[in-house]
């Protein structure tokens, strides 16, 4: 992953109500790593839930806001043991055919097919994609009891699995648009800031970690990459122990925080992970009118200075860095967002001279 260092990544979601003038931020600021944005405001399938619903046992796309699980129901159980047996066949061959049914159709993305063609027309050494990730999928999902299914054990490992076969297809898919391009599969997890909190007591960091690591191990063995999102004050000690690739965090705001858990990014470092620092902030468009390139490239300084004041190496830093905005930018202004993506690509651009010997 060397070829990485300090590039830019886009996370998520864009404001745009335009296909192609959102692509062509994708294409003008994230050429290298292209990725697909959610565009809410084209399709409200884009939600950052709804969006992954697809496949999902008597999952009915008609109303996927109003989308509840109810495991007594007897189409329930029949759509479960076809679920159960696609996934067996999938997770031994990507390349069954059955894969397509728990894809991401164009009802729930209008940006994959042009994402897609990017990456079959300019053939980037790496392309990014996301879902939502395992913790925040299942507190977010009810059943009929208006009862998170994270707190069931079997409807929490059917969404899972469920997530799982939307990062294979994603990965299946980037492949065939060029087999030389190495998918990088986001898991955004804002939620897993609230691990531990009195709403969640009854769900262990363990259970935590495995969900994550589930998906991570089968994204890995697909030859693709994986990285755990969270732009709150997450315990960074759950992805690194679920073995994920990349760290991706809102490094305006919480580089101190992330610092604390040095000794465990260190070893992470150490043994090739990577951070993904987001230094633009998404969340208020005044500060980002103020802020300047400069601005961006002394906090970068700063917040790696975090790091090497706590006994890590400042190159082992600088080589396993990427460069992404805080959030998605899909709350902005267009005319915001396009500052906050471009501002993305210009201190990538700005660090990789200052640190390329």
């Amino acid at each position: 992953m060397k070829s990485l260092k300090l590039q830019p990544i886009g996370i998520g979601s864009l404001p745009h109500k335009d296909i192609q003038k959102a692509m062509n931020i994708v294409e003008k600021d994230f050429g290298e790593i292209p990725f697909f944005p959610q565009l809410k405001n084209i399709n409200k399938n884009e939600d950052m839930i709804i969006q992954f619903l697809e496949g999902m046992p008597s999952f009915f796309s008609e109303k996927p806001a109003k989308f509840v699980i109810d495991p007594e129901n007897e189409e329930f159980y029949s759509d479960l043991e076809e679920f159960l047996t696609d996934y067996e066949e999938i997770i031994e061959n990507i390349d069954s055919e059955k894969i397509e049914k728990y894809g991401i159709s164009e009802k729930f993305s209008k940006s994959f097919p042009y994402f897609e063609s990017f990456v079959k027309k300019t053939k980037p050494k790496f392309a990014k994609g996301q879902i939502t990730g395992p913790f925040t999928f299942t507190t977010s999902i009810n059943d009929i009891n208006e009862k998170a299914i994270i707190f069931d054990e079997t409807l929490r490992d059917i969404g899972v699995k469920l997530l799982t076969l939307k990062a294979l297809w994603l990965i299946k898919r980037i492949k065939q648009a060029n087999p030389n391009t190495t998918a990088i599969i986001f898991m955004d997890e804002p939620s897993v800031s609230q691990v531990g909190t009195s709403a969640y007591l009854s769900v262990s960091t363990d259970e935590v970690i495995d969900m994550i690591k589930e998906i991570s191990q089968k994204i890995k063995e697909n030859g693709g990459i994986s990285a755990v999102h969270c732009c709150g004050k997450c315990d960074w000690r759950i992805p690194i122990k679920a073995n994920v690739d990349i760290l991706n965090f809102d490094a305006y705001t919480f580089s101190q925080n992330f610092s604390i858990y040095h000794k465990e990014i260190k070893t992470f470092l150490e043994n090739g992970g990577k951070i993904a620092w987001g230094f633009v902030p998404t969340s208020d468009g005044n500060i980002l009118k103020k802020l300047t390139k400069e601005d961006l490239v002394k906090k970068f300084l700063e917040s790696v200075k975090y790091l090497t004041n706590n006994g890590i190496d400042e190159k082992l830093v600088i080589d396993n860095s990427l460069i992404t905005s805080s959030c998605g930018a899909g709350s902005l202004s267009e005319d915001d967002a396009q500052k906050a993506m471009d501002l993305v690509y210009e201190l990538s651009k700005d660090l990789t001279a200052r640190f390329t010997i």
